[in-house]
């Protein structure tokens, strides 16, 4: 296998601008997601496009290892093989993927640095919202730490040491500092330019499926999160 660096290409020697490639050789494709694109079909019309459909014309068949939700952007990382399938899929069952979030919530927490152990159940109301359920929730835990402060609004890190449906969503709705514009967990109107909730999945690190060597993946922020990250700034920046 040639070195780490001949192996990853930029968005424009590869990939429409829209899907930048973070690292592709012969057993996994990375790439950063834009917010507003389904990782998987939509049920009620296939005809839409989602990442699949979008990637395999350029690099064959793909496997989907892990999702992220349609508004959230970020690291998503598709298998190329089956055999590099099943070992993306044996470390993510066996929790050894490590993620990291940034989560734009409304509301200034008092703490800086927290730990949420509260189970979930996905699907547990009427919205179909993953709820807090003592009882019949899945063990689950996030850690959270605030990066920076605006007026209202706070930026958080999130690093999700399980992956249950809607996790970091319910765990910081139930805190009571929804994610910024996700009407589903309380989190109002989207703040522009998003147009949907402000969260971005930052980095994604595992060992390679053939090499065995760690990788540590990163998508840099979209450019309508970082504007909506200066406009914050400068709102909190007046008297």
């Amino acid at each position: 296998m040639p070195p780490a660096n001949s192996r990853q290409q930029s968005a424009s020697n590869s990939q429409p601008s829209a899907i930048p490639v973070l690292w592709i050789d012969e057993a996994i494709l990375a790439i950063a997601k834009p917010a507003g694109l389904r990782a998987l079909p939509d049920g009620y019309d296939p005809a839409i496009p989602y990442l699949k459909s979008l990637l395999e014309p350029l690099y064959g068949q793909l496997w989907v290892v892990h999702r992220l939700d349609k508004e959230t952007s970020g690291v998503v990382v598709l298998a190329r093989t089956a055999e590099a399938h099943r070992a993306l899929n044996t470390q993510f069952e066996q929790h050894r993927i490590q993620k990291v979030y940034l989560a734009l919530v409304k509301g200034m927490p008092e703490w800086e640095e927290k730990t949420v152990d509260l189970p979930l159940r996905p699907n547990g109301d009427r919205k179909h919202r993953t709820v807090v359920d003592p009882r019949q929730g899945k063990p689950a835990v996030t850690r959270l730490r605030v990066l920076e402060r605006f007026k209202d609004y706070t930026l958080i890190e999130a690093s999700p040491e399980t992956g249950r449906t809607h996790q970091i969503r319910a765990h910081l709705a139930a805190e009571g500092f929804p994610l910024a514009g996700d009407r589903l967990y309380g989190g109002g109107e989207p703040l522009h330019p998003l147009e949907g909730f402000a969260l971005h999945a930052r980095s994604l690190s595992l060992k390679h499926p053939v090499s065995l060597e760690q990788l540590s993946l990163v998508a840099p922020y979209p450019e309508e999160f970082q504007s909506m990250l200066e406009r914050l700034r400068l709102v909190a920046s007046q008297p």
